[in-house]
């Protein structure tokens, strides 16, 4: 069995303009001092890290790992979850996504389309330059305005939808598959692949790709009233990056898994600082180790509460506290009798 690395942090939610935020040499410093091990790096962050550059310079690649072991840490995963979420996006979305793509293609969706999906591709080979082996994204949506059937869903606009999603990402995924690196979409609300059906029915679609497999993080589960446990046990083949993110669901007589318009700290369903949800941990290290997951589990911090840097720091101890270092033998491994093949024939009465 394999034992789980970590803890690693996801950089994304704490990028700024100010030390120890400021650049990615400051970060990882910081992020060491906290006990962290390893660091999954935001692609869009173009101040901390250039994804072109590092896919067409193995130089640059081997400079910003060197800045990362500088600090003892590890660079977990490259993510594109911004561009991952432009590969496909409902005209409804097209003024708010806008913002995660450069000025030179806002208003135009085609352009935009293509500048992400020639992202993906960077990052494909950006991710074989550091020598990682996953990589985290959203698939984006095109059908999630129509989540919920009203008015009623046009008849097969869902399998249109899933066949056009499969459509871009194909070529996105043969990339990934040439540069030897696993696509792990982000199963979350408003993408089209939101839970273990939709990731079904794309996975149809894309003819089972190898590559495309799946990030794990229960928090978002947790609010779609979803077994998080048992989805480990569906797909676990299929699970290839850890997001460890804490959420809550405390419906009431106001409100449910809808939330009612709220923002996060007044809906009943809210993400949480590790240890302060309601995700059972322990059941779910130990379920990764029973299936031999053998990647990072990343620290993902969005609470509706605390701050950022006390969850940072305590979400280090935590995953730390929770990583199971499996076991090499049996525990009743003393009390073996040895046998061999005649001896076996003889207790069952086999002549």
């Amino acid at each position: 069995m394999k034992t789980i690395k970590g803890p690693g942090i996801f950089l994304a939610q704490f990028l700024g303009d100010k030390a120890p935020f400021d650049t990615l040499d400051n970060i990882c410093k910081w992020s060491a001092s906290l006990g962290f091990k390893g660091v999954q790096i935001p692609s869009w962050a173009t101040s901390y890290f250039d994804l072109q550059k590092a896919a067409e310079s193995k130089t640059y690649a081997d400079e910003i790992k060197g800045v990362v072991n500088s600090h003892g840490l590890e660079i977990t995963e490259l993510s594109t979850h911004l561009q991952g979420q432009l590969v496909a996006v409902n005209p409804a979305y097209d003024d708010q996504f806008d913002a995660f793509a450069p000025a030179e293609v806002h208003k135009n969706p085609k352009a935009r389309q293509e500048w992400a999906v020639q992202q993906l591709k960077y990052a494909a080979k950006a991710s074989q330059n550091l020598d990682l082996k996953a990589h985290a994204t959203f698939s984006g949506a095109l059908l999630w305005p129509m989540v919920y059937p009203w008015p009623q869903r046009p008849a097969g606009v869902v399998e249109t939808g899933f066949k056009e999603l499969a459509k871009r990402w194909l070529p996105i995924l043969d990339v990934f598959d040439e540069n030897g690196v696993d696509v792990c979409y982000e199963v979350h609300p408003g993408e089209d692949l939101h839970d273990g059906i939709s990731y079904e029915m794309f996975l149809k679609e894309v003819n089972n790709h190898k590559r495309a497999n799946l990030l794990y993080d229960p928090s978002h589960f947790v609010l779609q009233c979803l077994d998080y446990l048992e989805y480990i046990d569906i797909y676990h083949e299929r699970i290839k990056a850890f997001h460890v993110k804490d959420a809550e669901f405390n419906p009431t007589g106001r409100q449910g898994v809808y939330g009612g318009y709220q923002g996060w700290v007044d809906r009943a369903g809210r993400f949480r600082s590790l240890g302060d949800g309601q995700v059972d941990f322990k059941s779910v290290f130990s379920k990764m180790a029973q299936y031999d997951f053998g990647g990072w589990a990343v620290m993902e911090w969005e609470c509706a509460l605390k701050h950022p840097e006390d969850g940072a720091k305590e979400g280090a101890v935590f995953i730390k506290d929770h990583i199971i270092h499996v076991t090499d033998k049996t525990f009743d491994d003393f009390a073996s009798s040895g046998s061999d093949e005649a001896f076996n024939k003889k207790i069952l009465g086999i002549s």
